[in-house]
Order: structure tokens, then sequence, then C-alpha cells
């Protein structure tokens, strides 16, 4: 058996980090074996070489190794480059293919980004680790295959398979071996040593001096976080090497290549989305608001009554204190703007008599008028959609077109608001 120092020269590996050797050793000791393996890690830590080093150190060296990229191949075409097709099997099959488990067949599928897999994909590849059977797209036939799969992702997969966007089944028969690859954020050791490694490769490749970094730049490199990790920092370094005039990187030179939102080592932020249930919960917020003042409108309508029939406002006032109260609130300039109004006044707005009536109109009797009003609360729209906007408009009038304040009164998120101001062409 190679030893670890070994391997790390065979196939061009650098760094010392503990983490690093250990998935190392993993390879080493599954390789010679059939068993399943799923890598693991951060884009861009370099999870390639594992299935490599893996293939190369197994019995199956001499047969075919085939990296696969999940995400990089369409849904619809997927399970014919893995599985093959026979001829007229869909639009475009002008003939049979032989698909990768087919030609791999005795050798090694590396199944690069197998988070990306439709879940139909998985239900084929399913079968293909639990049998070794599959059967080509638009056949009947059941072919066999002898291939090792060795599977990475850079996605959570106890994530995905909460979500039921991976198959938990499929999961548990990848990662009978689970190898996880540092990011390079967590090999502080290794960052600088790689740094130089990049330097010396594009210095021969581009025929130029080598760059170098001082004191006070690698101690930049050392803090930067490497959201992209191996394959960010080989880019920097190719970056340095072609454009720099000056072969000694300063501090302030290299800062200059580093992307701004990331040059410290604080902790990552986590993007989250938004759920189904909190756009549920806006929605169920609107409808009560909506209710609510359904509710206050016909309240108002009671107290219009009252008045019409009383005739007394300061009666009507007393006895209704907490119903005007509930509509007009507490601001009382605003209450005696709303009630200080004479009887005759309430009839023309409300009842809306014409100046020149006929004996018979006048002979009319009053329950009529008031049973008139009731009529008009029996045919008010009930439409959610119409007191919505109302709402809307009257909220976004309050505070003078500020939609932030507008949102927080109605309780819904400012994005929520736009979204019907745009509905509503306000």
């Amino acid at each position: 058996m190679e030893s670890v120092q070994a391997i790390k020269q065979r196939f061009g590996i650098i760094g010392n980090a503990p983490a690093l050797n250990r998935a190392i050793e993993k390879a080493i000791q599954v390789a010679p074996t059939d068993i399943s393996v799923l890598v693991t890690g951060e884009s861009g830590v370099g999870k390639e070489s594992i299935p490599k080093i893996i293939h190369q150190l197994s019995h199956r060296k001499h047969n075919k190794y085939i990296a696969v990229n999940c995400g990089a191949i369409p849904e619809g075409t997927i399970d014919s480059e893995l599985f093959g097709h026979e001829k007229g099997s869909f639009t475009g099959a002008t003939q049979t293919r032989a698909g990768y488990f087919e030609v791999a067949d005795g050798g090694t599928i590396f199944l690069d980004e197998v988070g990306e897999l439709p879940l139909t994909t998985q239900v084929r590849l399913l079968r293909v680790l639990e049998n070794g059977e599959f059967i080509k797209v638009g056949s009947s036939k059941v072919q066999k295959t002898n291939v090792r799969i060795v599977a990475a992702t850079n996605v959570n997969m106890f994530e995905a398979i909460e979500k039921e966007k991976f198959r938990e089944d499929l999961y548990y028969r990848l990662s009978t071996v689970d190898i996880h690859l540092p990011p390079l954020r967590d090999r502080q050791e290794d960052i600088h040593l790689l740094f130089r490694k990049f330097a010396s490769d594009f210095a021969l490749k581009y025929k130029m001096p080598t760059i170098k970094l001082t004191d006070n730049a690698v101690q930049v490199l050392l803090k930067h976080r490497w959201a992209g990790n191996i394959r960010q920092l080989r880019n920097i370094a190719e970056q340095l090497s072609v454009l720099e005039q000056n072969r000694t990187i300063s501090a302030e030179t290299l800062r200059g290549y580093l992307p701004a939102t990331a040059n410290t080592n604080l902790p990552a932020v986590i993007k989250t989305s938004k759920s189904q249930s909190d756009f549920s919960s806006e929605r169920e917020i609107l409808y009560k608001v909506l209710f609510d003042m359904k509710s206050d409108l016909n309240d108002l309508k009671k107290l219009t009554l009252e008045l019409m029939k009383n005739g007394n406002v300061k009666d009507v006032e007393k006895n209704n204190e907490s119903l005007i109260q509930k509509i007009y609130g507490n601001d009382e300039e605003e209450q005696d703007m709303d009630l200080d109004f004479e009887e005759n006044t309430i009839n023309d707005d409300i009842i809306a008599i014409p100046e020149h009536k006929t004996t018979e109109e006048e002979a009319t009797p009053v329950q009529d008028k008031y049973y008139f009003a009731e009529e008009i609360e029996e045919e008010e729209t009930l439409s959610l959609q119409d007191k919505e906007l109302e709402l809307i408009k009257k909220s976004l009038e309050r505070h003078n077109g500020k939609r932030k304040l507008a949102a927080a009164e109605l309780g819904i998120s400012e994005r929520t608001l736009y979204r019907k101001i745009k509905q509503y062409d306000l």
C-alpha cells in the first residue's frame, strides 16, 4: 500500500493539513474494494482528485474511468447520457447509443455534483447500485453492468433529503464511505504553499519571472476567507502572474485582486429563503385586516342610522361612546370634525333627498328612508380584492406614499406591498 506522501506526489496534491491527510488515507484504504464512496466538500476544494486516487489504486485501473458532471447535463437528456437509448426512442434519437454505465463496464464512474440529479434519474441509479441493472431509454431489455461508483457533491445532503430533492435510500447507498475534504480556510498552513506552487507553474507557462509576496501580503493571503477555495486561489495567482509588472506583490496590490466583500474571516452569511408558510401568514393577516375594516364599516352604518332616527347628536354620542371610540380612535379633533354636523346635512348626504319633492314623496313614512339605507348595506360588495385595493390606497395616502410605513400598518412585507401596487397599477 502506497503512503500518503507518495500519493500526494503522484497526483500533484499540495498540503499537509491533518484533515487532508485523513481524506487521502481513507481513499487509499477503500480503493481495493468495490464499496461506493461519496466525496463531500465545498466547491473548489479538489474533490475530483479522490476518485482518481481510488480508481488508480483499485483492480479496475486498467479499465475505463469516466467523470460525469451531473449538474451540466440537461434534465431531459441525462437518462440517455447515463444509461443510453434505443433508436427512435425520442425526437433526434437517430441511432442506438450506449450510455456511460455500458461503456464503463468493469471500470469506475465518477458522478460529480450528484446532488443535482433529477428524482427520476435517482431511481434508475439506485437500481444500478443495488443489483447492477439498468434499462436504456426506449427499451424494455434489462442490461447488467459492473461499475464502481464514486460520487461527489457540495450540497448539504440532509437538507436536500428534507426538502425531498434527494432520495434518502440513494444517499445511504452512495455514502457507504464518506470522504470529506476540508475548505481552504481550515488549511491555514497550506495556503501560502499552494500559492507558491501556482505562481511557479504560471511562471513556467507564461515564461516570466515568478511572483513573490511580501510578509504583509502573506498575512492578507492567510486572513482571506477563500469562498472559492483552491480554485479561487489559483485564479488570483494567475491574475497576478499575468498582470503585475512588479514581481514582488505588496499587501495593497494583493487586496486589489481580492473580493471586497470577503476580506475577513468573519462567519459566513447564510442566505435564507422565504418559505411558503411565510406567504400564507401574510395572506391571513391581510384577510384579517380586510374583515376588520368590513366590521368597522358596518359599525359606522349603525351609528349613522342611530343619528338619523334620534336626530340629537349629543345623545347619540353619549349612548354610543364605545362604538364611536372604536371607529374614530382617541383623536378628539378628528371626532369633532366627523360628528359635528347638522341633521339636515345628514339627510342630504346620506339619503340624498331631492330639493323638489312631490306630495307623495312628502307623505312617505320615515321608516322607508331607513329601509333604503339598510338596502345599501345588503347590496355592498363583499369582494376581497376591492377591499384590499381600498385599504392599500388609504394606507398609502395616510403615510404620504411611504411604502415602508404603509406595509407596517397593513401587517405585510414591503415587497408584498410593492407587488400589490404594481398589480393594481397605483
